[in-house]
């Protein structure tokens, strides 16, 4: 902490402002009270006193009167002073936080564009740093929460028109039903439905009430397996997929099931934005960790983006628009997961070179 922080510079405020008050008595009073005492003795002179002790009572009346007259003045001049300063330190101090509370009121109403502005005293100014970074970010927020919104009417409008459109149909005798529309009558249910689960997933894992069983976990057969089964559905001119995790890395504490969906999400998604190259799931030790990651040689994300993959309301950028559609759901819950199981997800990339998504889980 500073030896200068906010509150010694309130107590040496205070001290200064006594000082300064005290300072303006003293002053006052030692080149006042002898001007006054003089102009009684002027007094005196007039009215004939010649000596002390003749003029004894006059001159104690005269002292106190220029004493009281000294003390009334510099009273005056250093509670008007004092009073002045400490009126100014509280302006100084308080401004500021008067600044925030009418910003935080036009929050309340939906204004999140104010911003505090800088301030002289350093931890006023570390605070208003503070609002404006949570300010920006609840900005952010809406902004994405606007676009989640815009999307996920996407995302529904879609596959209920078309099932509506069949099933008007169909009532209307317009077609004839047959197997192959009540497939696609079946691939736009399980469209709502990934969506729903989605959501429904995500609002759990954000209020962690996703149920987690940890236990001792080998992930080397779990990738082994995940690897095969991404790769039978893999076609000639899809991306390779390769797995560089050795056996005898040591078991992790995680619940294999929550692991499973977030190595699913992840090599989902690089198998979905890699048109052409390789897909690697690396696997080492860091100590008491094991860190996994997923390789590719994708579209990667934007720098500006990166900052964002793992919020609730990200979506993908333009460039990525047109690979999907989607609004980051999935990864949003990958992070929670892993972080429920006392790990932390972390992301890597660049721009038309590909993606580093790689996770830590503790030794068991």
């Amino acid at each position: 902490m500073s030896k200068f922080n906010l509150r010694n510079r309130l107590f040496f405020s205070h001290i200064l402002v006594i000082i300064f008050g005290l300072g303006t008595f003293v002053a006052i009073v030692k080149y006042s009270s002898p001007r006054f005492f003089v102009l009684r003795l002027e007094q005196l002179e007039r009215r004939g006193f010649l000596t002390v002790r003749s003029a004894r009572t006059y001159l104690i009346n005269g002292f106190q009167s220029a004493l009281d007259s000294g003390t009334f003045w510099s009273c005056a001049v250093g509670i008007t002073a004092a009073g002045g300063l400490s009126y100014w330190f509280a302006q100084r101090i308080t401004k500021p936080l008067n600044i925030m509370q009418q910003i935080t009121q036009k929050f309340a109403s939906g204004n999140l564009k104010e911003r505090m502005p800088a301030s002289d005293i350093p931890e006023l100014n570390e605070l208003a740093m503070s609002f404006n970074r949570m300010a920006n970010s609840l900005e952010n927020v809406e902004q994405r929460r606007r676009e989640l919104m815009s999307d996920l009417t996407h995302e529904l409008r879609s596959p209920l028109t078309v099932m509506r459109g069949y099933l008007e149909e169909l009532a209307d005798n317009a077609i004839a039903p047959s197997p192959e529309l009540y497939l696609r009558l079946v691939r736009e249910t399980k469209r709502l439905e990934r969506l729903t689960n989605d959501l429904q997933e995500l609002s759990k894992a954000e209020a962690g009430y996703l149920p987690i069983h940890l236990q001792s976990v080998n992930l080397h057969p779990l990738l082994t397996s995940l690897v095969e089964r991404f790769d039978d559905q893999l076609m000639e001119e899809s991306p390779r997929l390769k797995l560089e995790y050795a056996a005898e890395l040591p078991a992790v504490h995680a619940d294999v099931d929550r692991i499973e969906q977030v190595l699913v999400n992840l090599i989902g998604n690089a198998l979905h934005y890699t048109e052409q190259g390789y897909i690697i799931i690396k696997g080492w030790r860091d100590r008491e960790r094991v860190w996994v990651a997923v390789e590719d040689t994708g579209v990667g994300i934007a720098d500006r983006d990166l900052p964002f993959v793992f919020e609730r309301f990200w979506r993908a950028d333009r460039s990525r628009s047109r690979y999907s559609g989607g609004t980051g759901i999935g990864l949003a819950i990958t992070r929670r997961l892993v972080e429920l199981q006392n790990g932390k997800i972390e992301v890597e990339s660049e721009l038309g070179k590909g993606s580093i998504f790689r996770f830590y889980l503790p030794i068991s």
